[in-house]
């Protein structure tokens, strides 16, 4: 399983909880050079993809076969997908956490109105003060998501930080506190692998391409990219 984070949007330049934003055209343009580029085992992403997981496009007389990629229910990851030439299948399972009222709010302004309610949440993965879901439910969404595409190991997903993270540490036990150390940057590769008995991590964050982070540092969460 690839996941590539999506491309930059204005909220995550600005650090902002995450929101369902439209990519920054800038960021879909580096988003299209990936393709050809990466790699899901030994096949390029955008050769054939297994049956059942690939679309014909073009016309009757054209062979060319893009293979589909798994999105979060946000138009960025469809956006991203669509800019490497793949084709989008929705995985609602992705979305990041919601994060309630303080969805598409700035994060220092979250601290400096609800300081004591952000210290809960970034202390207690069960914690929603927010009125959204916690990043404990987001963890077991995803985890659960992910096996139950065990038996696709070619796939591609296009995401958030967030259950990037979350798949992380669905695949090496960790709790979501823990595994919101992972770095995960627009338009990275993250690459898990499936073992007889759970997941292998082949790659983290790996920069195909440079990436400017935002002017303003977020909180360590699994939403706070």
């Amino acid at each position: 399983m690839l996941f590539i984070r999506h491309a930059t949007t204005p909220g995550m330049r600005s650090a902002r909880f995450p929101a369902d934003e439209r990519a920054d055209p800038a960021s879909l343009a580096r988003a299209a050079t990936l393709t050809g580029l990466l790699t899901t085992g030994a096949a390029p992403v955008h050769a054939a993809a297994p049956a059942g997981s690939a679309e014909v496009i073009g016309g009757p007389d054209e062979a060319t076969r893009a293979q589909a990629a798994w999105v979060a229910p946000v138009r960025a990851a469809t956006e991203t997908a669509e800019a490497m030439g793949l084709v989008p299948r929705a995985a609602p399972a992705l979305g990041e956490a919601d994060a309630g009222r303080w969805r598409g709010l700035p994060y220092d302004r979250v601290a400096r109105r609800e300081p004591e309610e952000l210290a809960r949440w970034l202390a207690d993965p069960e914690a929603a003060p927010h009125g959204g879901e916690s990043l404990a439910a987001l963890a077991v969404r995803v985890g659960a998501w992910l096996e139950s595409v065990r038996d696709e190991p070619a796939a591609v997903a296009v995401c958030d930080a967030g259950a990037i993270r979350a798949a992380l540490g669905h695949a090496l036990g960790l709790d979501p506190r823990t595994a919101a150390r992972f770095d995960i940057a627009p338009l990275s590769t993250t690459e898990l692998t499936v073992t007889r008995d759970g997941w292998r991590v082949a790659h983290v964050n790996r920069k195909v391409i440079p990436w400017s982070p935002p002017t303003r540092s977020a909180p360590s969460s699994d939403s706070a990219t």
